[in-house]
């Protein structure tokens, strides 16, 4: 996150990656807000309901680029 203070020059600097717990919470507040699911694949522990999750992602959205 950015700090308090502000500059004419603050556009120029880079954007910094938000962290794990950002992250978590815009996930929490998509679903609390708009009914939006986001879950990381690595999150699920259950094998099934990681492959069902994977299977339906790719029905609608097509096949993932993997790196």
């Amino acid at each position: 996150m950015r700090s308090a203070m502000r500059s004419s020059l603050e556009r120029h600097l880079p954007q910094t990656a938000p962290t794990e717990d950002e992250l978590f919470a815009m996930r929490r507040a998509a679903w609390r807000k708009q009914g939006i699911v986001v879950i990381r694949l690595a999150d699920v522990g259950d094998d099934w309901t990681r492959q069902a999750l994977v299977n339906e992602a790719t029905r609608l959205y097509g096949r993932r680029e993997v790196a």
